[in-house]
C-alpha cells in the first residue's frame, strides 16, 4: 500500500514536495537533500505527513 506524504523544509518550514511510498518496505521517516525555492539553497527536507 503506497502512502501519500510531503516534504518539509529543515530551514524555513515550508512544504515543497509531495511524493509516494511504500509503508511496509519504509517504516521510517525519509530525509532527502532538496533545492528549497523559498531559501534558494540545497536543504534537508524531512518528511511529514
Amino acid at each position: 500500500m503506497r502512502e501519500l506524504f510531503t516534504m518539509e523544509c529543515s530551514q524555513c518550514g515550508n512544504r515543497n514536495y509531495n511524493s509516494y511510498k511504500d509503508k511496509k518496505a519504509n517504516k521510517e521517516r525519509l530525509v532527502l537533500k532538496k533545492f528549497c525555492k523559498f531559501c534558494r539553497i540545497h536543504t534537508e527536507h524531512k518528511e511529514k505527513k
